[in-house]
């Protein structure tokens, strides 16, 4: 039996039998479906999997008919960025590397950012913001979609102004350590709504909040109030979010949302708040483990975004790179794991896109 060439969860390729390959597959997705109790993968989805990891090819497709739309979080400007950010280094301008990624590459939306991928800083240089997005969106056709991190932690000492509340947890002060983190929340909400304003009045065609809850249930929380925030005063201004894990943290444990309890969701649960707060597009983000196989990570990924699929009433794009969506964790992961990746998100874990 011929063996089946993949990879690690960080990145090193591996070879598995066909047997080892389904094992790792049926225990990603029963690992999946016991952290959010949820269905897991049918055996008919299982083999379809297998199919796809057993194909000859080094990539692969979607079937005729299945494509789905892309967004992302700065790939137009790959052309241009420097090697640490996994870009090309082409000695060409943001605005020549979006143009070449829309006509050259048919991108179907492009992705557009500050330098420093989070909304703190760019709110300091907004002028700088709206200007730069005012010149591409001039030029370009497909939906141009400005993004950046909510990373609320850059709220805290040093990089912000509110102390941590990490100090005041491990002295046993937890209602304190409680108020710090709204604190820095309601700043990040105020700071995020406001660019949003400011490229809205230069014609912003869409807001994408990125990497959402990396500082846990409260980073969660604020960018629910500002996607309310946004839809209440720039109704039509479409917002899409990312996020940055399957379960929410809960750095706070008490932050609820629509009456339930924000910390400890998975995907499923996740997307529900979403669509409540007025989100357009949700980005379902499944963590990749290192130590495991790429089928074993994908197959949870698949069980998750397939569950949030079946109960989200917006649609859902998958979050697919680097140690996330069953992609091996690496600036630039293999080819014939991103394909399999893709192709396993849309056509069993029925993504509307990546």
């Amino acid at each position: 039996m011929k063996a089946i060439v993949t990879s690690r969860g960080d990145g090193n390729q591996i070879t598995l039998s066909e047997d080892e390959l389904r094992k790792d597959i049926i225990e990603g997705s029963e690992h999946a479906a016991k952290k959010g109790k949820i269905d897991g993968l049918s055996q008919a989805e299982i083999n379809q999997l297998v199919d796809i990891f057993r194909q000859p090819g080094r990539t692969v497709s979607v079937e005729s008919g299945k494509e789905v739309v892309v967004s992302d979080d700065g790939a137009g400007l790959m052309a241009s960025w420097g090697r640490p950010s996994a870009g090309h280094a082409i000695p060409i301008s943001d605005h020549q590397s979006i143009l070449m990624y829309e006509r050259v590459y048919c991108g179907d939306t492009c992705g557009l950012g500050f330098p420093d991928y989070s909304y703190k800083p760019v709110k300091s240089a907004i002028g700088y913001a709206r200007s730069h997005y005012k010149a591409i969106s001039m030029l370009t056709t497909i939906p141009l979609v400005y993004g950046s991190q909510s990373n609320m932690a850059m709220y805290y000492h040093p990089s912000g102004p509110i102390e941590s509340p990490f100090g005041h947890f491990s002295k046993g002060k937890f209602e304190k350590g409680f108020l710090l983190q709204e604190e820095a929340a309601q700043m990040m909400r105020e700071d995020i709504f406001y660019v949003a304003e400011q490229l809205y009045e230069v014609g912003c065609e869409a807001i994408n909040l990125d990497t959402v809850a990396s500082a846990g249930d409260a980073d969660f929380w604020g960018c629910l109030k500002v996607a309310e925030d946004i839809k209440s005063k720039l109704p039509d201004l479409p917002v899409e979010m990312g996020m940055s894990g399957e379960m929410i943290m809960g750095m706070h444990g008490k932050l609820t949302y629509g009456g339930e309890q924000l910390a400890g969701m998975y995907p499923h649960k996740q997307a529900h708040m979403a669509a409540k707060a007025g989100v357009d597009i949700f980005g379902v983000a499944v963590n990749s483990d290192t130590d495991r196989s790429t089928p074993y990570n994908l197959s949870r990924a698949v069980t998750f975004t397939k569950a949030t699929a079946e109960h989200s009433s917006i649609p859902i794009h998958a979050n697919s790179g680097m140690g996330v969506g069953g992609m091996p964790m690496t600036l630039l992961p293999p080819v014939g794991c991103s394909t399999r990746c893709a192709k396993a998100l849309v056509e069993i874990g029925k993504a509307d896109g990546l």
